[in-house]
């Protein structure tokens, strides 16, 4: 099997923050790994998923390069981020107890974003744009936005989210089956080997 990375990862959640949870191969049985483990795998991923585009993914890879240390937190931060969105999405699948820690992470994260949005003016239409800076908890900030609209925004006219429960697997997807009955993040991945251990233990 080919070896799975930023780069080769499936994005099969139907949001991008289901998509960020999702930067851990494995959330159920053995876990792990991490694909994102330095800045630069974070600038990859937030590539692969059209959420910055070229020009800002080369300003943030500059700005990365010349200030290691501050990448790192940044990563760091990105990373708490991802495990309480994780955490905050199951309290719907499982009615979860939602923790405190993880709606303090989430929040700051919604400040820094709030911090660096403003209202514009486009073809006489009114939109938030985001302020063109060097931050490096850009993605963060925009995951964290998306994220809000997911979990709170939306969750009363949107699919229900999942997890998969495939072996060593426990991503997370929208289920937009038509009859709401998807049970696999995929089915090459999770849902045939599943049948074939079936199959094999009689």
């Amino acid at each position: 099997m080919t070896d799975r990375s930023v780069h080769t990862m499936s994005l099969v959640g139907g949001h991008l923050a289901l998509d960020f949870v999702n930067t851990v191969d494995s959330r159920i049985g053995e876990p792990g790994p991490d694909y994102l483990n330095c800045y630069e795998d974070l600038l990859i991923w937030a590539g692969r998923r059209k959420l910055i585009d070229a020009e800002t993914q080369q300003r943030l890879h500059r700005q990365s390069a010349s200030k290691p240390d501050t990448s790192d937190a940044a990563l760091s931060r990105a990373k708490a981020l991802r495990e309480a969105l994780y955490s905050l999405c199951c309290v719907e699948i499982d009615n979860r107890t939602v923790e405190e820690s993880d709606l303090k992470v989430f929040n700051a994260a919604l400040q820094s974003a709030t911090a660096r949005r403003r209202v514009a003016a486009k073809r006489g239409v009114l939109e938030w744009i985001w302020q063109p800076d060097d931050t490096l908890d850009h993605i963060a900030d925009r995951v964290s936005v998306a994220a809000c609209a997911l979990i709170i925004e939306t969750k009363d006219s949107r699919r229900p989210i999942r997890q998969c429960p495939g072996h060593n697997c426990g991503w997370l997807f929208l289920d937009t089956s038509r009859g709401g009955r998807r049970q696999w993040c995929s089915d090459k991945t999770c849902g045939t080997p599943a049948r074939v251990r079936r199959f094999r233990a009689g």
